[in-house]
């Protein structure tokens, strides 16, 4: 099949070209389905589409195809006289108008014509007779059917001579075809835009647009015809752009303020040219140069005008003036900033002078207040200050006056003003008979002049802290004279005192107290202590100072033992008077120290006492039995139980069974074990030794009374014996059952109690527990860090926590330490 109908041919050169546009040869085509087709030659099938074929045939040639003969002479055609350009433009305008008025009386556009694209078709052809009828007769197919196409246009709403769409928006009639005039490409000879066209999408062709654009550039290229020279276009700066320029190249760096002072010489212009710094070649191209000079012809003309100097010397003053300019601008702006600054520094310098002025004003306030204080304080004064107007003053100040109060030395003013007063106040003072006089205003004063800032446990203090040195050369020289002359044994009017005081005093004042005045008249009046002459028991007179100084009072506590034990060494159980010496001392001793006590002193006296005990079940002797069982709360249970182990449940046993070999009642056996069991009490009687030793009794009854070797029997004594021992077991059951109850109440109550308690999360927590258990204040130190780590104060001890683990500052060294040997450390 030839493709001559995609490649066209050229008429002049017979070059073959592409066509890609859809031409009527192809709209035909596809119309006629029974068209004849092009039986392929055997060349054709060899080289295909490079096969030589004739293009002035006209296509489709279904009758054979010529050869061209080369080897031919050339022939000649005439074409006539060729016309005038004006002719010619004349002839086709004539052509153009005559053109509408055919295409009105015969509609064009469904006649067959020439096709351009490759060969000619023959419009008599009869392949194409179908095609030619195709656009006449559109449609009229529809007078063979039912009109069903109508009919769907019409259910969709369609209405007959209006377009397609919901607004009606298709075009009516038909896409109009517009014939180019030559075989260019699309485009090549103008806008193929028809007039329907136009009125229907009135937009502007960007086409045309592009094409005035391509023409003006292209105009630009080419040499002007009349060979004029071209006008040169100056460029203008307006001050604006100045200062733009300058504020941009206002801050130059180092190096770049070193290059714009270098000489720079320009020979790429017509003349040699000399610049004193680069920024200056920036500014070359401002003003654009005249066209490069060019060697003079016959035909050229001279130059007219050129003075390099003057064009210099212009360029120089433009240079000058634009440095003015942005000089000038950077000024201004400048003297701007410079307004803004003083503005606010005024603002600023007013402020602090209304605060110097307030402060000026309040200081000589405060200064007439002393003033005034001062001049009451005379001795010949008529109104006298008093303590109490002494103490509202300071409280004004401290109100009215907090930043003028704090600045001052209150030290100072308070050592010209306060100290007399206090000492007159306290002169005529008796600790020990009104032990609470002047509590409120010292209290007062405590308020006014501590420093809240410093630690109040220091003697260190003295020099920064107005309060503590009042109390210490005031109030303290009272309290020296009153325990230089006190006696110990005297202890209520003394502990009153310090209790009254224990709130007001500082915290180191009162350890000075304790530590150097009242714990060495303790010391000496314990060692000259005798407890077998004096009638004064110790403890009247040592335990009222146990709420005070606690475990201060641990030295003295050996040698009260000691003189105890010593006392004791003579002792008999049948003296009470012991037991009440010893009783108050229960609780204060550690329970390690009392039990050795007790083991060392009264358990040997008491088992010397069991062993003088003589069991009788007919006359029985209760005396050492009572003064071994009325030292049960002061010894322990197991030394207790130990003792009767050991010196009173054998013989107790043996009589027993002596006694069930000799025909016993039954019911006074009964009668003595309940009465022996009796006299223990119910935590002694719970003990598994005790518990073991009265079965063993009841086991040796059982087995008396089940035996049938011997004579008479009493009757009912084995029922007896039996209900006997099912009494006790179960009474044992019970006791047991109740005391499991209360154990698991207990632990009730101790887990709903731990519940309730916040549960430590992290070590730190589980110490802060343990420090408000007991009462140990626990906190961290700001500011303070050991390699990281937050230091905390354990009471008196610096320590940190690293991974569970509590260091404790040594002398040298961090010491990791357990936690109750910390809390130990801490009391």
């Amino acid at each position: 099949m030839s493709m001559s109908h995609l490649y066209g041919t050229d008429g002049a050169d017979g070059v073959e070209m592409e066509s890609f546009e859809v031409s009527d040869w192809d709209l035909q085509n596809e119309f006629n389905p029974h068209r004849q087709r092009h039986r392929q030659t055997k060349e054709e099938a060899t080289y295909g589409v490079w096969a030589e074929r004739d293009s002035d045939e006209e296509r489709p040639s279904f009758g054979g195809k010529r050869s061209r003969d080369y080897s031919a002479p050339v022939s000649f055609v005439s074409a006539g006289l060729r016309k005038a350009a004006a002719e010619e433009l004349s002839d086709e305008d004539s052509e153009e108008d005559e053109k509408p008025g055919k295409q009105e009386e015969i509609p064009k556009e469904f006649v067959p014509k020439k096709l351009k694209t490759g060969g000619n078709f023959k419009p008599s052809q009869k392949g194409f007779a179908g095609g030619t009828k195709s656009f006449v007769d559109f449609g009229s197919w529809e007078r063979h059917t039912k009109g069903i196409g109508q009919k769907l246009l019409q259910k969709m709403g369609y209405v007959p001579g209006r377009g397609l769409g919901k607004n009606a928006q298709g075009i009516i009639n038909p896409i109009e075809a517009k014939q180019r005039k030559g075989k260019g490409a699309v485009g090549a000879y103008g806008s193929e835009r028809t007039t329907q066209s136009l009125q229907d999408f009135p937009v502007v062709d960007s086409e045309e647009e592009a094409e005035e654009e391509f023409q003006k550039e292209l105009s630009q290229w080419r040499k002007d015809p009349n060979g004029g020279k071209k006008k040169p276009k100056y460029s203008y700066k307006t001050v604006e752009e100045l200062k733009a320029k300058g504020r941009i190249n206002k801050q130059l760096a180092a190096p770049q303020k070193e290059l714009s002072q270098v000489k720079v010489i320009d020979m790429t212009g017509r003349e040699q040219k000399v610049y004193y710094s680069y920024s200056q070649i920036s500014h070359k191209h401002n003003i654009p140069d005249d066209s490069p000079q060019q060697p003079l012809g016959k035909d050229s003309k001279p130059q007219g005008f050129a003075l390099p100097e003057l064009e210099h010397n212009l360029q120089l003053l433009i240079d000058i003036t634009e440095q003015e300019i942005i000089q000038n601008d950077r000024q201004l702006q400048y003297e701007r900033d410079m307004v803004v600054n003083l503005s606010h520094e005024i603002q600023k310098m007013s402020e602090v002078l209304s605060h110097e002025e307030k402060a000026i004003s309040n200081l000589s306030k405060v200064l007439d207040m002393v003033e005034e204080c001062e001049r009451r304080m005379q001795p010949g004064c008529e109104n006298p200050l008093t303590l109490d107007e002494c103490a509202k003053i300071f409280e004004t100040l401290q109100d009215k006056y907090y930043e003028e109060y704090r600045m001052s030395d209150r030290v100072d003013l308070a050592v010209a003003i306060v100290y007399p007063l206090m000492k007159d106040y306290f002169k005529n003072w008796d600790p020990l008979k009104d032990c609470s006089y002047g509590t409120e205003i010292i209290a007062k004063w405590k308020s006014l002049l501590e420093n809240d800032q410093l630690l109040s446990h220091s003697g260190q203090d003295l020099s920064t802290d107005a309060f503590h040195r009042l109390m210490w050369e005031i109030w303290m020289p009272y309290v020296r004279n009153i325990v230089a002359r006190w006696q110990p044994r005297n202890c209520g009017s003394m502990v009153d005192f310090l209790d009254s005081w224990v709130n007001v005093v500082p915290v180191w004042i009162l350890d000075n107290i304790l530590d150097q005045l009242i714990f060495p008249k303790l010391q000496k009046e314990v060692e000259s202590w005798n407890p077998l002459t004096d009638t004064v028991p110790i403890h009247s007179w040592i335990h009222p100072w146990l709420p005070l100084m606690q475990a201060r009072l641990e030295p003295l506590y050996s040698p009260i033992r000691n003189k105890l034990a010593n006392a004791l060494q003579k002792w008999h159980p049948s003296d009470s008077s012991a037991k009440l010496i010893l009783q108050p001392w229960k609780d204060v001793f550690t329970p390690g120290s009392w039990e050795a006590f007790m083991v060392k002193n009264i358990v040997p006296k008491l088992g010397m006492c069991l062993n003088e005990l003589i069991i009788n079940p007919h006359q029985q002797h209760m005396d050492a039995f009572y003064w071994v069982i009325d030292w049960e709360g002061m010894i322990s249970v197991s030394s207790l139980v130990g003792l009767l182990e050991k010196h009173f449940f054998p013989k107790w046993l043996q009589v027993l069974c002596s006694w069930l070999s000799n025909s016993p009642n039954y019911e006074e056996i009964t009668k003595w074990y309940l009465g022996w069991k009796s006299m223990f009490s119910d935590q002694v009687l719970a003990h598994p030794s005790i518990k073991d030793k009265f079965n063993e009794a009841l086991d040796i009854m059982n087995r008396a009374v089940s035996s049938s070797v011997g004579g008479y029997m009493q009757p009912g004594a084995r029922e007896n014996i039996a209900y006997l021992t099912h009494t006790e077991r179960r009474k044992d059951f019970q006791y047991e059952a109740m005391q499991e109850r209360r154990e698991a109440e207990n632990m009730a109550q101790r887990g709903i109690g731990m519940a309730a308690s916040s549960v430590p999360m992290n070590f730190k927590d589980l110490i802060q527990t343990k420090a408000e258990e007991h009462n140990i204040v626990f906190m961290p130190v700001i500011g303070k860090r050991h390699e990281g780590k937050q230091l905390y104060t354990f009471g008196r001890i610096v320590i940190y926590i690293d991974r569970g683990v509590v260091f404790v500052q040594g002398e040298k060294t961090w010491v990791p330490t357990s936690l109750q040997s910390l809390i130990d450390m801490a009391k």
